[in-house]
């Protein structure tokens, strides 16, 4: 039996052993910037090209990056995942997401955004109220978008989690551990 503080995870492939094309769909043309989760997704180049460009899309969508932010920061808190939350945090902020809107991604369930990241996350599906009043809000494709992106990141919380991606250097997760 073997002990378990000893299980290799999978880790981020070195910088300079990288295969530059398979991340290129992120930005073609240039130099990706070192990060942990590129480096994981250099280990498998194939899974690489594939899922980063369904991310791309995903960043890049229809639904408003305020929305898409909040949603993301919402997954990451139910999912318990670090790296995801430290990282949207950030973006999150550039897309015009207030102290306020943050706080209420970890403590108030009844945001529209919220309530719709938890059904989707606890049932796999929105309910009729919530479905009916994201519709006021946004259009078909922006739904489409919303219950993709919310999937998407869902696994990215299990991938992160699973394979235990650690911050950058420099990147505050903000307290992440206080909030309950």
């Amino acid at each position: 039996m073997s002990d378990v503080n000893q299980v290799r995870r999978v880790t981020p492939l070195p910088y300079d052993e990288w295969d530059t094309a398979a991340l290129s769909v992120l930005a073609p043309g240039r130099r990706l910037p070192q990060n942990n989760v590129l480096g994981l997704f250099a280990r498998h180049p194939e899974l690489a090209k594939s899922f980063l460009t369904f991310s791309k899309y995903l960043f890049e969508s229809s639904l408003p990056a305020r929305t898409r932010e909040l949603a993301i920061l919402r997954v990451a808190w139910r999912r318990r995942c670090r790296y995801e939350w430290a990282q949207h945090l950030l973006i999150a902020r550039k897309a015009g997401v207030t102290d306020e809107e943050l706080a209420q991604a970890w403590e108030d369930p009844t945001t529209l955004v919220n309530r719709a990241v938890d059904e989707l996350d606890t049932d796999s599906k929105l309910s009729d109220q919530t479905y009916a009043e994201l519709a006021a809000e946004l259009d078909d494709r922006q739904i489409m978008d919303f219950v993709f992106t919310v999937g998407a990141y869902a696994l990215l919380a299990m991938a992160f989690n699973s394979f235990e991606v650690e911050l950058e250097p420099g990147v505050s997760d903000e307290d992440f551990d206080t909030h309950d």
